[in-house]
């Protein structure tokens, strides 16, 4: 059964029954082992939902775990043998083209961008409230690689590390992709930067806003006799008595992201004893899950508009070679965000 979805200005679109996508029916750490090009039933949006014919659609560290399926102790919730949603892909840039029940924010025929579900496919449903219009100057691919990575870029600087003009400022993880956005939120914010990444990595870095770079592959940073104000641990996995002691003495950590820690419970056990940790030492410590807030996606797209962010697309992909884009992120190759495109 065909979708009919009505626009005024451009009349009657025919949404066709199937579409090309991508899915997997079972859990694996390699994409290119369990992600297959499929024809797939169209869905149907909702209640509060819109249906969008996806243009692009972002690959971040997350859409590896949904993949795996790791750590093992959120299977209860992803599903216990195979992915709940067969198709992965979150972060999306697309057209409106039909709307659920009581969506009053857009209309057929907007473009949008924002945090939908399955979008690695030529249709997604996605929540209206989780949806923000596309400015014409901003790119379909850019756009796709901005919501979550930026999200949890924007909430660990604003809402958790609390940087203040001037605050001396720890990111370690600074070329991926919520580093790239950590570090154009804190030269937004006034902070002074020190980013750690691969050295060969160090004028892009710059260029995002780190004042001082630090080689990882030629210094170890906790091996510095500095402290910061703030520590945004974006990738890495040193251990909690290491962070503290570049801490300045009320200086604050915040847990954005790392790998490590095993299967069942993967970095989680690290971002845990933080939290339990903080109350009882003079620094504060903690960690966070980004609120996927459709307000604050406005937000970064008005720092998009004002030239303070600028979404870092390394390379895309079409849709038949998602595989291939997730494993290239998996591989910790990508400098900034991959992006599929459809």
């Amino acid at each position: 059964m065909e979708i009919v979805a009505r626009s005024e200005a451009n009349g009657d679109e025919q949404v066709p029954g199937t579409m090309a996508a991508v899915t997997q029916h079972r859990y694996g750490e390699v994409a290119a082992d369990v992600v297959r090009p499929a024809e797939v039933p169209v869905p149907r949006p909702g209640k509060g939902e819109v249906l969008l014919r996806v243009r692009a659609a972002g690959v971040d560290a997350g859409t590896w775990h949904l993949m795996a399926g790791l750590p093992l102790m959120v299977r209860p919730v992803l599903g216990l043998r195979r992915p709940r949603q067969p198709i992965p892909g979150r972060d999306v840039a697309g057209t409106v083209v039909a709307l659920g029940e009581g969506v009053d924010t857009v209309t057929v025929g907007d473009e949008v961008f924002g945090i939908g579900g399955g979008t690695f496919a030529e249709y997604a449903v996605a929540r209206a409230a989780k949806l923000v219009a596309r400015p014409s100057s901003l790119a379909p691919e850019a756009a796709a690689a901005l919501s979550i990575s930026g999200l949890t870029a924007l909430q660990a600087v604003r809402d958790h590390a609390r940087v203040e003009p001037g605050d001396r400022v720890l990111v370690i993880g600074a070329s991926g992709g919520v580093g790239s956005y950590l570090l154009q939120v804190l030269r937004a914010k006034g902070a002074h930067v020190t980013a750690v990444c691969r050295g060969e990595r160090a004028d892009v870095v710059r260029r995002l806003g780190a004042d001082e770079v630090i080689d990882r592959t030629r210094e170890d940073w906790w091996r510095r006799d500095e402290r910061w104000d703030v520590i945004l641990d974006g990738g890495g996995n040193a251990p909690l008595r290491t962070l503290r002691s570049r801490l300045a003495e009320h200086g604050r950590l915040v847990i954005v992201g790392g790998e490590g820690g095993g299967r069942l419970i993967g970095g989680i056990d690290r971002q845990v004893r933080a939290a339990l940790w903080s109350p009882f030492v003079g620094q504060s410590m903690r960690f966070f899950v980004a609120k996927e807030d459709g307000a604050d996606i406005a937000v970064l797209r008005e720092m998009v508009l004002a030239g303070q962010v600028t979404p870092l697309v390394e390379r895309t992909w079409p849709l038949a070679e998602a595989a291939a884009a997730v494993d290239h992120l998996a591989s910790g190759s990508v400098v900034g965000k991959a992006v599929v495109t459809i």
